[in-house]
């Protein structure tokens, strides 16, 4: 299967989690974010375990010896660490901002981690792959792609604050634009660690770590995150947090939606990262238009023109992948 296709299930499975995300962030609950991060971690654990068990190709997965997976772990953890600090820090904004605002602004890493990717490349003397990638139609797609979700977390911005000017400010507003440290530091560290995975899982100047490797390392990583997490909320509130209770259920879809997206991350990102990565970064449409629909929030027209100028970047990458396949 193509890169352009793993591509698009990971939009679909991201654009689902931000969606239970924000159902299971509360903005009265403090620590709405570390319980998120529990049950993200909680899942992405399980799968690691799994696929730890699981025989797969050597090109996929290296030997698990405990020096080896030690060995990779330290030469994957700044793409990990980077990771979970963005996400950690977008489960706290939700509390305080709609998914349609904090989506957008967040997934401007895609375009800012294509242009880190290219730089690498180019300096690692990979000037003729990136010039065969970058071709007219690529070029014209990625553009859009950009275009469109930075476009449109400018026009999410601009609505949030006529919202806040004309109606009774909510608490969720009580931070004002300082809730848009959130996104942005979001933004900041997903850049990082999408280049970082870009690197890492590029064939001819990557760690040489296999797709498996990847899933395996991160999602141990997290289930560490979580199991901290865990035991800062049993310090904090006195008692054990049950992931499993009824009230939880949106948290736990969410960090299942975000386990399906990263598996086809990881394999787009493994074939093409440096067009894949903006690709992916546009699952924020999805968001948007799942809040929106879901969330009762009513799309304006300026939405509507971001949202079809992804979409038809989307479109003629995916064109252009099937002429050149």
């Amino acid at each position: 299967m193509s890169w352009f296709f793993f591509a698009l299930i990971c939009i679909l499975g991201w654009g689902f989690a931000d969606l239970f995300y924000k159902k299971g962030s509360d903005e009265h609950d403090r620590y709405s974010h570390m319980r998120i991060a529990v049950w993200v971690g909680l899942v992405m654990g399980v799968c690691s375990v799994a696929m730890m068990l699981i025989p797969f190709d050597e090109e996929w997965k290296s030997p698990m010896t405990l020096g080896t997976l030690l060995d990779n772990s330290i030469r994957y953890s700044p793409a990990s660490l980077c990771y979970i600090l963005s996400m950690v820090i977008g489960y706290a904004g939700l509390r305080y901002m709609e998914v349609s605002i904090v989506s957008p602004v967040q997934n401007a890493s895609g375009g800012l981690s294509a242009i880190f990717m290219t730089v690498w490349f180019l300096v690692a003397g990979r000037l003729g792959s990136i010039a065969e990638i970058f071709d007219t139609l690529t070029s014209v797609g990625t553009v859009l792609i950009v275009a469109g979700v930075i476009a449109l977390a400018i026009v999410e911005q601009k609505l949030a604050r006529e919202e806040r000017r004309l109606n009774t400010p909510e608490k969720k507003y009580r931070f004002g634009a300082l809730a848009l440290l959130f996104p942005l530091l979001y933004c900041l560290f997903d850049t990082l660690g999408t280049s970082a995975d870009g690197i890492i899982l590029d064939e001819e100047v990557g760690l040489g770590l296999g797709e498996i490797d990847v899933l395996i390392l991160y999602g141990l990583t997290f289930l560490l995150a979580g199991i901290v997490a865990w035991i800062y909320l049993w310090i904090r509130e006195k008692k054990p947090y049950n992931p499993f209770a009824r009230t939880e259920l949106s948290k736990g879809i969410a960090a299942c939606c975000e386990e399906f997206g990263q598996v086809f991350y990881v394999l787009a990102m493994s074939r093409n990262p440096v067009i894949a990565a903006p690709m992916v970064a546009s699952y924020c449409v999805v968001s948007v238009m799942l809040g929106r629909l879901l969330l009762k929030e009513k799309l304006k027209a300026a939405q509507y023109l971001c949202i079809f100028a992804v979409i038809a970047g989307i479109i003629i990458i995916g064109i252009n992948d099937g002429l050149t396949a």
